[in-house]
């Protein structure tokens, strides 16, 4: 069945600061929260959500600023994300956690401070240690945002944080982007929203991967146990990232997709592929 197309249900999570948290909710079994990454939202998961919905319940929310979900407010950090996590679960009595990039830093987060969590999956979190990963793009994204070049600012991103070929020059890439953007605008469909309107949002990420970097050390205490996936294809620095945690992790397992990329629980990418490993890690519980 096309992602766009699957039937689902709304509701929605009062968070501490009231800000409302919406979510799409799909199948039946225990349940299950996908937190996305960076300038997505729930649209972007619904093939995955849907590849295990016949065995959880999975709740696919809007993260702040995003779809039905409130403005993220003046106070917005990891502090706030981990609430609105804490709202989710309350919400929905699930256990499990699973995050696709900076949404993983948040799961990683949420399942070392909320008892409620049990089991969570992470997909190439960007945990950055001593600055490995640099903020310093964030002003040459905001300057490109307000002059209304969203392909340019993602752009920015994409090649600070080498997730994009190092040799591609930016002219080539912010074309590429430009066409893709507004060919992927056409083509959405209310409730959903165009990835141009989201990009803003990638500059609140970025401040999450400087609040937490360094905080590799404070995973050692974590008591939920954690599936670490990743692709084959994606940029070494992210296997490197895996790599490190898997060590520091008290309780946790290592997963190389084949032929997959970072993109992978997206729904253009290898979600099937995710959601296999994911019904073999949450069945166990």
């Amino acid at each position: 069945m096309n992602a766009a197309k699957l039937p689902y249900e709304t509701g929605v999570a009062f968070s501490a600061d009231g800000t409302p948290i919406g979510y799409r909710r799909l199948g039946a079994g225990p349940g299950l929260i996908v937190i996305s990454g960076g300038y997505l939202a729930a649209q972007h998961y619904m093939r995955l959500a849907g590849a295990l919905a016949d065995a959880f319940t999975v709740y696919v929310p809007d993260r702040r600023g995003r779809g039905a979900s409130g403005p993220p407010g003046d106070r917005f950090g990891m502090g706030r994300e981990c609430e609105d996590v804490a709202a989710l679960l309350a919400e929905s009595s699930a256990e499990f956690l699973f995050g696709h990039s900076s949404g993983g830093l948040i799961a990683l987060q949420a399942g070392r401070t909320l008892p409620q969590v049990s089991k969570l999956a992470v997909f190439e979190p960007p945990l950055s240690e001593d600055g490995s990963i640099s903020s310093a793009w964030i002003g040459e994204f905001d300057r490109q945002v307000a002059r209304g070049r969203p392909a340019a600012a993602l752009a920015a991103f994409l090649q600070a944080d080498h997730l994009v070929p190092a040799l591609w020059p930016r002219p080539l890439l912010v074309g590429m982007l430009a066409l893709y953007l507004r060919w992927e605008k056409r083509r959405v469909e209310p409730p959903d929203a165009p990835i141009e309107s989201l990009i803003p949002l990638q500059r609140l990420d970025g401040l999450l991967v400087a609040e937490m970097d360094s905080s590799q050390r404070c995973m050692a205490g974590m008591t939920a146990e954690v599936l670490l996936l990743g692709g084959e294809k994606s940029p070494r620095f992210l296997r490197e990232i895996m790599d490190a945690l898997h060590d520091t992790l008290p309780r946790s397992q290592r997963i190389e997709l084949p032929r997959t990329g970072h993109e992978g629980p997206l729904s253009a990418g290898q979600p099937e592929l995710v959601a296999q490993a994911l019904r073999t890690f949450f069945a166990d519980a």
